[in-house]
């Protein structure tokens, strides 16, 4: 009887440029690590160089964007556009460096053009294509936690996320990044509930048509927000990567979204973690499928 594929779980990590990733990467890969997980770390990011974390997989072994811009006379867009499509004319590659590594748990970083996530398609192949080697992968979008302070900015980046999720087409988990440093760009108009959940956006509304210069769009800003609420799908989970506590909220939502399940060990391994933290009465609470059993 032959045995059944491997079955490898991770995360595809993406966001616009500044939001985050890489350091969210190698904040995750420590976190995960501890956990007793056998983190895999893969730079598909062709512009990302000096690496904080222990990379497994480059794609600059392959194709790098100052390379490509050199070559092609090409502007960042248009080159970072070219080297997706490179590597998904070269899933070989792709398929051979990730080989030795079955069995581990992945965190793939991705390059922070917008536009590959709601408009071109390589990144949205190259997605599937992993999901056809058995990968079972939670998109972890993040956005920078000032644009809260912003209505007319949070709006945009509420149609960013919703595109993304429809076009990327993974399990797709919103997080709110450097929460840690929300309060340097001003007070919040609502509290933090408001902006995670997505509640009533009337009442940003309210708050754009008191500006002058976004009064003019008040019928386009309602339709926005009307097609937002009609998905109801968007939601945020506040992150700030130094605080042990939130990225195991973070954990938990995407551990739920791509099937992974705890082990026994890694389970007391974030008792102790966790009871380290915030002092012995800590009792970290089971996931309710805690007792799942992982097969490959």
């Amino acid at each position: 009887m032959s045995k059944p594929p491997c079955v490898m779980f991770g995360q595809v990590v993406i966001g616009p440029p500044g939001s985050g990733k890489t350091t969210y990467c190698l904040g995750m890969q420590e976190f995960l690590t501890k956990l007793g997980r056998k983190v895999v770390v893969v730079n598909l990011d062709p512009a990302n160089d000096g690496l904080p974390y222990q990379c497994s997989v480059d794609i600059a072994e392959l194709v790098t964007l100052d390379d490509v811009m050199d070559g092609l006379k090409l502007g960042p867009n248009g080159g970072l556009i070219y080297c997706m499509e490179y590597l998904e004319a070269n899933f070989d590659w792709l398929e051979k460096k990730l080989e030795p590594f079955k069995g581990c748990y992945f965190l793939f970083d991705c390059p922070g053009q917008v536009e590959l996530y709601t408009h071109q398609n390589s990144v949205k192949n190259i997605f599937a294509q992993l999901t056809k080697w058995n990968f079972r992968l939670t998109a972890v979008h993040l956005v920078d936690s000032h644009y809260c302070a912003d209505p007319a900015k949070f709006i945009s980046v509420l149609c960013t996320s919703l595109s993304t999720m429809l076009h990327v087409e993974l399990p797709h988990v919103n997080v709110l990044s450097k929460m840690d440093l929300m309060e340097e760009f001003g007070k919040l108009a609502f509290n933090l509930d408001y902006y995670t959940e997505v509640l009533d956006l009337s009442y940003l509304l309210e708050h754009l048509a008191s500006d002058p210069f976004f009064k003019k769009f008040k019928r386009l800003n309602e339709k926005l927000v009307e097609l937002i609420e009609d998905y109801s799908l968007v939601s945020f989970v506040p992150l700030n990567v130094q605080d042990k506590e939130s990225m195991v909220q973070v954990m938990k939502v995407v551990d739920k979204a791509n099937g992974y399940c705890f082990g026994d060990l890694e389970e007391r391994s974030m008792e102790a973690m966790m009871s380290a933290a915030v002092g012995a009465d800590f009792h970290f609470a089971s996931y309710p499928y805690s007792h799942c059993t992982l097969f490959c």
